[in-house]
């Protein structure tokens, strides 16, 4: 089984059943607290407040979420502002998940195009 820190962008497709994200549903997945809040603003959009809650009841228990610790909060910021030179639009939860995912050594699972050509990126549309 191989390891996946899935960003936002996978956890909705993953539960959306799009076909593109179908083998990572079998996968172990790693994701942070943050990511589950904006997959929570996501689902209550879209579901309402009571599904919303059920839905991430069930994420949690196929999912490993991981704590950042302060260095990972710089090295979030640092590329945030690298990027940001380079025009890419990248929110500080965005990074901060792909500086888990190098932490961790593990693939960055997004279908954000601003990810696309970052090293350790798997990107699926």
């Amino acid at each position: 089984m191989a390891r996946y820190y899935a960003d936002t962008y996978a956890l909705v497709e993953i539960l959306r059943g799009n076909p593109s994200y179908e083998k990572y549903a079998n996968e172990e997945l790693v994701t942070s607290e943050f990511n589950l809040l904006e997959l929570a603003y996501a689902l209550t959009r879209d579901y309402g407040r009571e599904k919303a809650v059920g839905i991430l009841k069930i994420v949690r228990a196929f999912v490993t979420i991981v704590q950042p610790v302060d260095k990972d909060y710089v090295e979030a910021s640092t590329l945030r502002i690298e990027l940001k030179k380079q025009s890419r639009n990248l929110s500080l939860i965005d990074t901060l998940g792909y500086i888990l995912a190098k932490r961790l050594k593990i693939p960055f699972l997004t279908g954000d195009r601003e990810f696309r050509e970052l090293e350790g990126v798997e990107y699926v549309k």
